[in-house]
């Protein structure tokens, strides 16, 4: 295979890898949560994405804005009704919560629509530049590098950003300050629901989503965080990048099927190097 084409398909990959963890990355460094539902609600944006096309008609880039609002909701509503409960206590109990609310959905999910892989067919044929690139691809790409270009404006030059950092930065400090703690809290938790749910609805184009995959998804989102570093928006998609490079030229050269282990045995090396991550900082970008 040419190398352009390895690099060009890493860099198609590592841009939904930025997608998928950027919400993670965003409730992790502000909530220090470690949300065991991410790689569930990716899924279930996905789900939603097929069946809205299947059954309803709608084109997925039409039903995205839709599935987002309905996954920040129900972020926003388990993060105010139950997580917000325990947030203060020690991480292993918010991450027990998650993970037992994250068996619930899956288990939903799974009852509801199977574990039958779905995915949406555009058939938009294939762009051949020296390249070939499937203009579905492409069309993800773009909308999983809007999405996050999108969270880092939100949270550089609007009101709620600059509350959501003041939160990350000095939870009391802002307290002190009016800002309302929980309700950012809430808020931000939808944030990472409402960003894994559109980039399930980007995956669904590309990739078949079953319920199996969710697990894969977290774990994409714990190597990016850890490749990019924690509290970065930026560092989530320096971190996807790099990671989906490293797959596209490692699965070229000892198989697909190693690909994950090399990821995360990269996350391992760094864990041990430097922990930061390329561009993590200890505040939030």
């Amino acid at each position: 295979m040419d190398v352009l084409q390895i690099l060009v398909n890493g860099l198609l990959l590592g841009s939904l890898y930025a997608c998928i963890a950027v919400g993670f990355s965003l409730v992790w460094g502000v909530l220090n949560v470690i949300n065991m539902l991410h790689g569930s609600f990716i899924v279930l944006g996905g789900y939603l994405a097929f069946f809205a096309w299947r059954d309803l008609g709608l084109h997925p880039l039409v039903s995205l804005a839709g599935i987002a609002a309905l996954l920040f909701a129900v972020g926003w509503a388990l993060q105010f009704g139950l997580i917000n409960r325990i947030v203060a206590r020690p991480v292993l109990a918010t991450l027990t919560l998650t993970f037992g609310l994250d068996m619930i959905v899956y288990n939903f999910m799974t009852l509801s629509f199977t574990a039958t892989p779905r995915r949406v067919v555009l058939d938009l044929g294939v762009l051949n530049l020296g390249v070939v690139v499937p203009v579905d691809r492409i069309i993800a790409m773009v909308l999983a590098l809007a999405l996050t270009g999108l969270l880092f404006y939100v949270l550089r030059a609007s009101t709620l950003g600059r509350a959501i950092v003041a939160v990350r930065m000095d939870r009391d400090a802002a307290a002190l300050m009016g800002i309302r703690v929980e309700h950012i809290y809430a808020v931000t938790f939808g944030i990472g629901a409402l960003m894994a749910g559109a980039c399930g609805s980007l995956l669904a184009v590309v990739y078949p989503v079953t319920t199996m995959m969710a697990d894969q998804f977290l774990g994409k989102a714990f190597v990016v965080c850890v490749i990019g570093g924690l509290g970065s928006v930026p560092g989530a998609l320096a971190g996807g990048l790099a990671l989906g490079l490293i797959e596209s030229v490692s699965g070229h050269l000892v198989g697909p099927q190693h690909a994950m282990t090399i990821g995360f045995s990269l996350m391992i090396l760094l864990l041990m190097t430097r922990p930061t991550g390329l561009l993590g900082t200890r505040g939030y970008e």
